[in-house]
C-alpha cells in the first residue's frame, strides 16, 4: 500500500523536519518505535515503558489522588449550603430589576418571585459553617471540610456546563480533567486503570462520556466506566469457551501483530492499543476483586447504607475508597437527578431535597471518615458539587404549582471539598445578600482546575499536549490557583 492509499504512511510522507523534531515526543512515533521493541518471554514483544507507570509530580504535592463527587443536574446550593436570611424576608417578591438584566435563564421569562429556602440552617464545625437539615450527615463533617459560596461558571445548559468544569471547554473534544491527572501523574497499581468512572441513578450525565474522556491526547489515558452491579467492566471477561490459557496467546498473537504496526507506522494510538490490551489482561482477575464490597464489615457496610450487589451512590462511595486504597488515581462519581426545576415531588426542594440528600449524604460522610480514619485523608482530594446553581426565584414554568422548584443558574453556587490539603472547618466566599451573584472572593471553574492540578503538584499552565500547531491544557488559557483555600 503506498502512502496515498494509507493516512498514516500519508501522515508521516508530508511531515516537515521541524513537525517531525517538535512531534518526537514522549507518545510520538511509537515512541521511536516503543524503543526498538524489547522481546519478552515466549517471543511477545512488550512496550519498554508502560504509559501509565507511576510518575512524581514536578512541584511539590499535598496529594495524590482525585475523588470526584458530582451530583449531575446541579444540586439548589441556596437550600443546603448558602444560607441567605434577606432572601427569607424577601420571599415571595418580585425580583428586582438589576438583577434580571442582561441575564438569560433556561425556562424562566418575565418578572419572576424571590423564593427564600423552607429549608432550616444551622452553624456546624468549629469554623460555623452554615448548613441546612437537608444534609444531616454533614453537619459531622464540617469540621473536615471547605465550603467554597463563590464559585461561577460560564455556562447554563448541563452538558456544556459539565463539559467546562471537567474538560475545560463547553464543547466536545478536549481531555478531561481525570485524563490529565493520569496523564501527569500515571497510576498507583499496573492491575487497574489509573481512572475509573462510576454512574448511579441509572443515567449518564449530561456531557456525556465526554465528562471522563482523554480527547486528542492518548487513550489509554481515558476513564474506565466501571458498574456496581453484574460485570465490573462490559466485554472484559473472556468469550464463552475461550480459556484464559487461549486468551494469553491470542493477546501474545496481537501484541506482535501490533509491535509491527507500530515499528511499520509509528502511530501513537498503537502504543495505547498494547498497553489496553494487557490491561484488561490484568484487570480480569484484579477488578473483580476490588469492586466485590460483600468482603466489607458489616459495621463498614452499614456506614455507607451500601448493598452488595446492588447499583447504588452508597456503593460507589465504598468502591472509591476501594480503588483509592488499591492506588488508583482519579475516581469520579456521577449521580443523575438532581435538576430541582420543581416539575415534580421528586425535584420538590422540600420533601423531594430530602429524599435525595438521604440516599447520599451519608455514604459521602462515610467516606471522608473513613478515609481519615485511613490516614488516606491528607493525600487524598475529595469534591463534591454540580455543573451550576440554582436561582435564588422560583423556576418560571412551575411558579403556579405546589412543587418548589428553582432554575439553572451559572453566576453563583457551592462547592465541597476535603482532604488533599484543603482548610478544614473553613468558608470561603460569599454571594450578595439575595445570591444572585459573587459579592466577595469569586472561584471560576477554572480556578478549581488550577487548585486541584496545584495540589497534585503540577504548574496547571505548564501540564500541556501538543496538539494541531499548539499546546493545550485543562485550564485552557485562564485559571489561577485559590491559595486562600489552601493549608
Amino acid at each position: 500500500m503506498n502512502s496515498e492509499e494509507n493516512p498514516f504512511l500519508s501522515h508521516l510522507v508530508d511531515q516537515t523536519r521541524r513537525s517531525f523534531l517538535s512531534g518526537a515526543g514522549r507518545f510520538s512515533l511509537g515512541a521511536m518505535a516503543v524503543q526498538s521493541l524489547l522481546e519478552a518471554k515466549g517471543g511477545a514483544a512488550v512496550v519498554a515503558e508502560n504509559p501509565l507507570s507511576p510518575r512524581t509530580a514536578p512541584l511539590k504535592a499535598k496529594a495524590k489522588r482525585v475523588i470526584y463527587l458530582h451530583m449531575s443536574g446541579a444540586p439548589p446550593n441556596l437550600d443546603i449550603f448558602d444560607y441567605k436570611p434577606e432572601l427569607v424576608k424577601r420571599s415571595g417578591q418580585d425580583c428586582p430589576d438589576d438583577f434580571l438584566k442582561g441575564r438569560k435563564f433556561a425556562f424562566t421569562t418575565g418578572v419572576p418571585k424571590l423564593m427564600g429556602t423552607p429549608r432550616n440552617f444551622t452553624q456546624h464545625g468549629p469554623g460555623g459553617i452554615w448548613m441546612s437539615d437537608a444534609v444531616p450527615n454533614f453537619h459531622r463533617i464540617a469540621g473536615d471540610v471547605t465550603v467554597v459560596h463563590s464559585m461561577k461558571t460560564d455556562e447554563f445548559n448541563h452538558a456544556p456546563a459539565e463539559l467546562l468544569l471537567y474538560t475545560g471547554s463547553p464543547r466536545q473534544g478536549r481531555p478531561s480533567m481525570g485524563s490529565w491527572v493520569t496523564y501527569g501523574l500515571g497510576s498507583e497499581n499496573e492491575n487497574l486503570p489509573g481512572f475509573v468512572v462510576l454512574i448511579s441513578s441509572g443515567t449518564q450525565p449530561s456531557g456525556g462520556q465526554g465528562c471522563w474522556g482523554s480527547g486528542f491526547i492518548p487513550s489509554v489515558y481515558q476513564g474506565v466506566q466501571c458498574r456496581s452491579k453484574g460485570d465490573p467492566v462490559l466485554y472484559v471477561s473472556d468469550p464463552a469457551g475461550m480459556s484464559r490459557e487461549t486468551r494469553r496467546h491470542t493477546l501474545d498473537a496481537l501484541k506482535d501483530l501490533n509491535a509491527l504496526q507500530a515499528d511499520a507506522l509509528g502511530h501513537p494510538e498503537t502504543m495505547t492499543r498494547i498497553a489496553q490490551y494487557e490491561l484488561a489482561y490484568r484487570m480480569q482477575t484484579s477488578v473483580p476483586e476490588v469492586m466485590d464490597i460483600s468482603k466489607e464489615s458489616p459495621a463498614v457496610l452499614e456506614a455507607y447504607g451500601a448493598q452488595p450487589g446492588e447499583a447504588s451512590f452508597a456503593n460507589n462511595c465504598l468502591l472509591a475508597r476501594r480503588l483509592v486504597e488499591q492506588g488508583v488515581r482519579f475516581v469520579q462519581l456521577f449521580d443523575w437527578g438532581w435538576d430541582f426545576h420543581g416539575t415534580g415531588p421528586a425535584e420538590d426542594i422540600r420533601d423531594g431535597l430530602t429524599k435525595k440528600m438521604g440516599r447520599t449524604d451519608k455514604p459521602v460522610a462515610a467516606l471522608i471518615t473513613e478515609l481519615k480514619e485511613r490516614g488516606l485523608l491528607d493525600e487524598t482530594i475529595i469534591v463534591w458539587g454540580g455543573e451550576f446553581g440554582r436561582t435564588p426565584f422560583r423556576e418560571g414554568r412551575t411558579a403556579g404549582g405546589a412543587v418548589l422548584g428553582r432554575d439553572h443558574y451559572p453566576d453563583c453556587f457551592s462547592l465541597m471539598l476535603a482532604g488533599g490539603g484543603f482548610k478544614k472547618g473553613f468558608a470561603y466566599g460569599s454571594s450578595d445578600e439575595l445570591g444572585f451573584g459573587v459579592a466577595e472572593n469569586p472561584v471560576h471553574v477554572h480556578d478549581l482546575q488550577a487548585t486541584i492540578l496545584n495540589q497534585l503538584g503540577f504548574d496547571h499552565e505548564k501540564l500541556t499536549y501538543r496538539f494541531q500547531g499548539r499546546d493545550f491544557r485543562l485550564t485552557d488559557v485562564h485559571g489561577n490557583v485559590v491559595r486562600a483555600i489552601i493549608d
